[in-house]
């Protein structure tokens, strides 16, 4: 299934893993609406959706950057509203925007949990709402949710509660939206890494030597294209990790190297894996 001239409206998508996907999108000819807050450079961090935007053109795609902040109604829907008349429709959608606080039940405030929760679960959920209509009459309509496999081991929750039921509140968007729209031909996946990715969040836990035993961010725009591009009827209801589907799709594991930030150093691997 070509990408060329779809539209891909993803939330988050001024760094990180969400550039990553929106530029390997763009290489193949797409529309890219980068729906995120930073429109102002962050001193601490790099990339506004302008620059954003830029570097999709730069790419051969087109772009369409939008401030919008999902944890706010209006905001999505004057985005949508936007892409509609800018693009003609929308295609693809990807929940890519994400909060994170790696503390425990004691630690975290309740204002840290209310932020991921209203942007990880409820950002999700109501953006994907929101979308729906425009994606029953799309070609090929996909959405993609960057969460993790569905694991009710209680390991996985123990050292953050509160940051793992708003991550795995995005993959049950997914268990539960497969079925609910499968007659629609909508498809709904999760795709997450196998090892820690090099980005802004992984410097700020662990830092030089974190990022150096890290996979550079290109990984998961690759295995995004790959899902993004099976039909969509065919395609649902799954969660995939990154190496997974490049492994499935003709890499081999030597071929994976390129996506590691040292090449022959260790990997860490991610949350939830």
């Amino acid at each position: 299934m070509s990408l060329k001239n779809k539209t891909v409206f993803i939330t988050g998508g001024s760094r990180g893993i969400g550039k990553a996907i929106a530029l390997r999108l763009a290489k193949e000819g797409a529309n890219i609406v980068i729906a995120a807050k930073t429109a102002e450079p962050h001193p601490k961090l790099p990339g506004t959706i302008y620059t954003a935007a830029q570097e999709i053109e730069d790419a051969g795609g087109k772009a369409l950057p939008i401030v919008v902040d999902i944890r706010f109604e209006e905001m999505i829907q004057s985005a949508i509203d936007k892409t509609i008349q800018t693009f003609g429709g929308i295609d693809i959608l990807i929940n890519n925007a994400s909060a994170i606080n790696l503390v425990g039940t004691e630690e975290l405030s309740m204002k840290k949990y209310d932020l991921m929760h209203s942007i990880n679960t409820r950002g999700t959920y109501l953006t994907s709402k929101l979308c729906i209509p425009h994606l029953k009459k799309g070609n090929n309509p996909h959405v993609l949710n960057l969460s993790p496999p569905l694991n009710m081991d209680a390991k996985w929750f123990a050292p953050h509660v509160a940051y793992t039921m708003a991550k795995y509140g995005m993959s049950m968007c997914v268990l539960g939206m497969a079925e609910e729209f499968k007659d629609d031909k909508v498809a709904f996946n999760a795709l997450w890494p196998r090892t820690t990715i090099a980005t802004a969040a992984v410097n700020m836990i662990g830092g030089k030597q974190l990022m150096d035993m890290s996979r550079k961010p290109e990984i998961m725009g690759e295995a995004a294209y790959y899902i993004l591009s099976k039909n969509s009827d065919a395609c649902t209801g799954n969660f995939f990790i990154d190496d997974d589907v490049l492994l499935e799709n003709g890499f081999s594991k030597e071929d994976l190297e390129q996506f590691s930030v040292v090449p022959g150093n260790p990997l860490i691997p991610d949350y939830f894996i």
